[in-house]
């Protein structure tokens, strides 16, 4: 097997562990194997960095047969040594820590609250790094005790043994020569069974990776020669748009920026941030509700802090009616308002708007954004919805806007589109692309059909937005005027050509075709008429039944 199958066969392993203990599709299952795989990705890249950093260690433990045992009969002195030259990206780890350790104090009663103690003292260890925030600055540990989710606790030391099991026999070192798309790839297999009704909706947490690459594409392009980047999501999710737009910008020259309200997708995003060597980031990773208490302000701390690049998959719809009125005495910060609390069906608020302002106010002004929104915005002639297309053209910062096939994301119908802003108001023009007809139809993991964006496509839509093409049927590019003219609408489809087809036919060929389509449509009308008596006979003949 190549190092994909085995990582993949390993979450497969630990999903399987987690099951033969009661916890498939639990709540806490996610916490577990993401922990976990963090756990043993952790483990193994200290290894490596260990036995590849330029550092007086090198030598040692590259010419060792077994670096942990070697690095086992280091004084306690020694190994904080170590782990100060590390550098900030490895984590602080003791002989204690790894899992050979573990793994040998397997016969032991009480496994479960060595392993537990374990994973709590890396965390403690390496809190100052690897760790993330809440909005309120408490901190949230990189690991947690996990055996405590198994109920029956006769059952813990042998869950924390088969756990440790499966991890003793995986290595990471083949996949640190790897690089973004494998750990994208991973990622999204990890977190995939989540998308059910016991495991919560994936849909919340993760973008299409089609979508995250065009939007980091279009965003940045593709040979730009950036540094110091601040890059932004106020909904951040797992972060799949803030690692494709990091990834196009590169690792090393930007720093990530997120906020969500989830306690989920924190620990997610944790997890991806590390995947992809982006540690430095974790303490801007905010736990919290953006609208409400955004974390990352200005310096005085009066005002929205403003980012190179803005990204953002919101939630649609939802119902914030506990914290609507919050968000309505912020009148500068939602400028073009705050939906209404229905009736009936709060659910249906559209929050939507609101994170579109948000990300309007936290981009600079020489810098770019794009936010995915129903699709049904874009042509909206009234509300909270007009006010926005009204200020956004007005302002000439909308830049195009890409229409995404039906059911690309994983757990809703709703057609999606991606709207893009440039806030230095160079553009001239703005590019409508219609990609609705694209992708390919597959089944997910649950089975249900859905469209994915080929790579020839996704090429497709990258370049016409690019040059400004336009392509019949597909994409339009217009003036401001032109919006304006149009009711501020941004469908592409809107703007195509009416096209009337002529066909060349003589006089007689006219006559012969009108007298066909006569004849056939009489024959029509004489077959309903025919079945309206019928119905009207089979009724008349109902009767009462006593």
């Amino acid at each position: 097997m190549n190092i994909r199958e085995k990582t993949v066969a390993l979450i497969d392993e630990l999903k399987a562990t987690c099951q033969s203990a009661g916890l498939g599709n639990d709540g806490n299952e996610f916490k577990i194997i993401t922990q976990v795989f963090l756990y043993k990705f952790l483990n193994d890249k200290f290894g490596y960095t260990l036995k590849n950093k330029d550092t007086r260690y090198k030598e040692q433990f590259q010419n060792c047969k077994d670096w942990e045992s070697e690095y086992a009969k280091l004084s306690e002195d020694e190994q904080k040594r170590v782990c100060r030259v590390m550098g900030a990206d490895c984590p602080n780890l003791y002989s204690r820590h790894l899992i050979t350790q573990l793994w040998n104090q397997q016969t032991k009663g009480d496994f479960d609250v060595i392993f537990d103690s374990t994973m709590k003292d890396i965390a403690a260890e390496n809190m100052e790094i690897f760790s993330t925030l809440t909005v309120a600055n408490t901190k949230i540990p990189i690991f947690e005790a996990l055996t405590q989710y198994v109920t029956d606790d006769s059952q813990r030391a042998n869950f924390a043994r088969a756990l440790v099991d499966k991890l003793v026999k995986f290595s990471f070192e083949e996949a640190f020569a790897e690089h973004y798309d494998f750990f994208a790839n991973i990622f999204e297999y990890l977190i995939q069974d989540y998308n059910t009704a016991g495991g919560g909706k994936y849909a919340e947490y993760y973008t299409p990776h089609a979508i995250a690459t065009i939007m980091a594409r279009l965003l940045v392009g593709d040979d730009s020669d950036l540094h110091n980047i601040e890059c932004y999501d106020p909904s951040a999710g797992t972060g799949t748009l803030l690692m494709a737009l990091a990834h196009q910008i590169g690792e090393d020259r930007c720093t990530i920026f997120s906020q969500d309200i989830s306690q989920r997708s924190n620990k997610m995003l944790k997890l991806n941030l590390i995947l992809n060597n982006l540690v430095s980031s974790l303490d801007h990773a905010i736990q919290g509700d953006t609208l409400v208490n955004p974390y990352h302000k200005s310096d005085d701390g009066k005002e929205l802090r403003q980012f190179d690049f803005v990204v953002s998959n919101p939630p649609f719809k939802m119902d914030f009616s506990d914290t609507r009125e919050k968000i309505a005495a912020m009148p500068a910060r939602f400028w073009a308002g705050v939906p209404n609390i229905p009736k009936a069906k709060k659910e249906s608020m559209a929050i939507y708007t609101c994170f579109i302002q948000h990300v309007i106010n936290s981009i600079k002004d020489t810098g770019k954004g794009a936010i995915v929104i129903p699709t049904g915005f874009i042509t909206a002639k009234s509300g909270i919805e007009n006010k926005i297309l009204q200020k956004i053209v007005d302002d000439k910062i909308v830049w195009g806007v890409v229409s995404m096939p039906s059911n690309v994301f994983a757990n809703t119908g709703t057609n999606v589109s991606v709207l893009f802003f440039d806030k230095s108001k160079t553009a001239e023009k703005v590019i409508l692309i219609d990609a609705s007809k694209l992708g390919e139809e597959y089944k997910d993991s649950n089975g249900l059909k859905k469209r994915r964006l080929t790579n020839e496509e996704i090429e497709k839509i990258v370049k016409t937005f690019r040059n400004k093409d336009a392509v019949e049927d597909f994409s339009v590019c217009v003036t401001y005027d032109e919006i304006k003219a149009k009711g501020y609408v941004l469908s592409a489809g809107q703007y195509f050509d009416i096209k009337i087809e002529y066909v060349d036919i003589t006089e007689e060929e006219f006559n012969a075709q009108m007298k066909a389509d006569t004849e056939e449509l009489a024959k029509m009308f004489a077959e309903s008429r025919s079945l309206e008596d019928e119905i009207q006979k089979q009724l008349k003949q109902l009767r009462f039944a006593k």
